[in-house]
């Protein structure tokens, strides 16, 4: 971040995209999900039209403008971040002109490490309350930005339609032995060996891996028509192409972790006074779930993060002109 106190340490290791552990579902631990968390509210400024905020980034990219920034901007790997911050990098890059916009892939500890010892900048994939603990953890030196996805959020344990079954009590009297589940991070990957398993008496066996490589497994099994179960959740565009249930939870085991969330960012407190564009651009960009499914399936399609979501600003000026709009508005 230009003129900014050298606040960064070494990059923190990075997800393995392989599949980690294979263990029976009770054996699997991590830390657990916190309980609240105070969130500031703040409004967000409205600005004129597209054509005036295009000629004001171009004047302000000739002198004193924002060619010579940079940001770094965790990554934790799951599609919606994926999705989002590559639109973010596309959009500062090459609308308002940052040299270099760092998508930096890590583990989901070390992302709220990062943000709060100003390593990243910003993480745009906060899930609450699922990540309240880890926000709690750094709320002295992080600022919680306002939800940027606006519609409602599911998660909880899904089954192929075929298997037949819509609760979590009925997996024991299926062919499935396996639960695929994502990073060993994640508040669910503690949830269910702590929590369901146990509650269930399930018998099945837990799989941490990486996302990509559990939708992998999705995929192949699906495909098969194996009995499997795996961790679900929405937005994303699994929902699309997979036919299959989210199980009901009677007994409420999952407890809070696969109730509606609100998706949000969380910045180093010193951005708003180093780099007031990149905040207001972070505080300005929000997606419905029928924009961030199209955004996640062109960069599918494509098969490319940064191409895909180039294409989907190029498709779509009237969703991220307003973004830019309130970034120039901070820059002037």
């Amino acid at each position: 971040m230009a003129g900014r106190p050298n606040l960064r340490k070494t990059p923190s290791h990075r997800s393995e995209g392989v599949f980690q552990l294979l263990v029976p579902a009770t054996a699997v631990a991590t830390a657990a999900p916190g309980e609240a968390l105070v969130r500031s509210v703040r409004s967000k400024v409205s600005a004129g039209t597209f054509l005036l905020a295009l000629g004001l980034i171009i004047a302000g990219c000739g002198g004193g403008g924002t060619g010579s920034k940079e940001l770094v901007v965790g990554d934790i790997g799951w599609d919606e971040n994926i999705a989002v911050a590559n639109l973010t990098k596309v959009l500062l890059e090459e609308e308002i002109g940052y040299e270099n916009v760092e998508l930096r892939t890590l583990d989901v500890a070390s992302l709220y490490r990062g943000v709060g010892d100003g390593e990243l900048d910003a993480f745009q994939d906060v899930w609450l309350p699922a990540h309240a603990d880890y926000v709690a953890g750094i709320e002295e030196d992080a600022e919680l930005l306002d939800s940027w996805f606006e519609g409602t959020t599911r998660f909880g344990l899904g089954a192929p339609s075929y298997m037949n079954i819509t609760s979590i009590e009925q997996i024991n009297g299926t062919g499935a032995e396996h639960i695929f589940g994502i990073e060993p991070g994640a508040v669910s990957m503690s949830k269910i060996p702590e929590e369901v398993a146990p509650t269930y008496g399930l018998e099945q066996k837990l799989v941490e891996a990486s996302t990509p490589g559990m939708l992998d497994e999705v995929e192949n099994r699906y495909d098969s028509g194996d009995d499997f179960v795996f961790i679900a959740w929405s937005p994303h565009w699994m929902n699309q192409r997979y036919d299959f249930d989210y199980l009901d939870d009677p007994l409420d085991a999952f407890e809070d972790v696969d109730d509606a969330a609100l998706l949000t960012t969380v910045v180093n407190d010193d951005l708003p006074e180093y780099d007031p564009v990149a905040y207001a651009f972070l505080d300005a960009l929000t997606l419905d779930e029928e924009q961030l499914n199209d955004l996640e399936n062109t960069i599918n399609e494509i098969g490319d993060p940064l191409e895909g979501a180039r294409r989907w600003a190029d498709e779509n000026p009237d969703i991220v002109e307003p973004w830019l709009e309130d970034a120039q508005d901070a820059q002037t």
